[in-house]
Order: structure tokens, then sequence, then C-alpha cells
């Protein structure tokens, strides 16, 4: 696994204790009430997406970066 990769992942499990605890607490406030087991299903695809997002913007980053330095 990549170096951009671990930091991704770690960014995005950080990121995955705080969205589920939102979910679950915040969402009552507009009258929807998750279960623990619905907030950590709404959780788990933000994390997904949230991890691919990161990794992805991070390779194209590091692409450009590579290109500026050969050329």
């Amino acid at each position: 696994m990549t170096m951009s990769a671990i930091e991704a992942l770690t960014n995005a499990a950080v990121g995955l204790v705080v969205s589920w605890a939102i979910t679950f607490l915040a969402l009552p406030l507009w009258g929807l009430q998750p279960s623990a087991m619905q907030a950590g299903g709404i959780t788990g695809m933000y994390f997904v997406v949230s991890f691919l997002r990161a990794w992805l913007i991070r390779e194209c980053f590091k692409r450009a970066s590579m290109k500026d330095i050969t050329t």
C-alpha cells in the first residue's frame, strides 16, 4: 500500500467515527431516527466514497507534480 493510500485511509477512518456520530445524533433534528446499524450503513457508504475521493485527488496531484519534475 502506498503512503498516499495509507494517508487517505487514515483520514477516512477518523472521518468515519465523526460521521457516524453526526449521522446518529444529528439526523433526529430533521425528524429522521436512524438506528445505530442504519447510521453505520450510511457512514460506511460515505467512508468508501471519502477514501476513494481523497486517494484519487492525491494521485492526480502526485502525477501532475511528477510531470513538472520530468519536463
